[in-house]
């Protein structure tokens, strides 16, 4: 991600992604130092606060627009600023809410909430307060001590085939399930037409446009996206970006998502079928099937123990 945080824009939709959320699951369970509660007795309301600050970003424009939930929580597990600094993610918004949380939980804890869980804590409660699930979110990463821009080169690209998307995501332990779960954090919010200009006006290095891309909504997403124009704004999910549901799948099956990532979980057997089910028998379990991939993305490169650090802020690495 890169020069801000994210892609998504209303605030209640926005607080996803970014503070595209992160871990959670219904339970008492432990993932390595990972727990839940684990500020309790030595930053009894961090949890609150972040609240707090997430509901305040909510109703007090301008709106902070937080990132796509795995890319967030890869870059809190695995540093930040590598990916907050790759060209490869231009436009990103939302770091913000995070440096407000870390200055207010500052106040009343110095030194003892992590930047990574702060990023975990805002994005479940981003989900929860566009219609998404709640969930309890198991706490206890440290921050890193390391950053490399090309950390971010191993993440998801909005322009990745179906065949890199899983290959990355196979890399890191995640399966196909987990893939097309993921994607759908991208129910909440908007995309800048950055991330849109090459299917619209550079196909596949050309000059033209993809050609699965409906015409109806190739007209309408150039109407949006004039050739030149980075920095408009477009649904990530037509006619449903303002809250969290099924509605991406239906988008996704019909050819009526900007971004390239997305539409590609429809150009494989394995994935379109996974969508699908979410469309059918398996409807009724998506949010929870949501929960648990958010759960297990976040565990991904978690520091815990005496590595890493605590932050002072979390755009910067502690001066010691």
């Amino acid at each position: 991600m890169a020069n801000g945080i994210l892609l998504m824009t209303r605030a209640p939709a926005a607080l996803t992604v970014a503070f595209l959320l992160l871990l959670g699951t219904v339970g008492v369970s432990v993932h390595g130092q990972l727990q839940f509660g684990f500020y309790s007795d030595a930053c009894s309301d961090a949890e609150d606060i972040v609240t707090a600050v997430v509901e305040n970003a909510r109703h007090h424009p301008p709106r902070p627009r937080p990132p796509p939930v795995p890319r967030l929580l890869r870059q809190s597990n695995t540093g930040g600023a590598a990916e907050v600094n790759n060209n490869k993610h231009q436009g990103l918004r939302g770091q913000d809410v995070v440096e407000a949380a870390k200055a207010a939980i500052e106040e009343q804890c110095p030194g003892v909430v992590s930047c990574a869980d702060i990023i975990a804590l805002a994005s479940r409660d981003a989900i929860a307060m566009t219609n998404g699930p709640s969930f309890q979110v198991p706490t206890g990463r440290r921050d890193g001590l390391s950053s490399n821009l090309r950390d971010a080169d191993v993440l998801p690209d909005v322009s990745d085939s179906i065949q890199v998307l899983r290959s990355k995501f196979a890399a890191s332990g995640l399966n196909d399930r987990d893939l097309v779960l993921l994607t759908a954090a991208h129910t909440i919010g908007t995309t800048a037409c950055f991330f849109v200009k090459d299917r619209l006006y550079g196909y596949r290095g050309g000059a033209g446009s993809d050609p699965s891309i409906p015409a109806p909504f190739l007209s309408e997403l150039k109407s949006r996206c004039a050739p030149g124009d980075f920095n408009t704004r477009v649904p990530l999910d037509r006619g449903s970006e303002g809250s969290f549901d099924d509605s991406i799948y239906r988008n996704i099956r019909a050819g009526l998502v900007p971004i390239a990532s997305d539409a590609a979980l429809d150009a494989s057997n394995a994935t379109a079928a996974l969508v699908a089910s979410y469309l059918g028998a398996a409807a009724p379990s998506f949010a929870q099937d949501f929960v648990g991939a958010m759960l297990k993305m976040g565990t991904i490169g978690a520091i815990t123990g005496d590595a890493g650090e605590v932050r002072d802020v979390c755009s910067a690495f502690n001066a010691n």
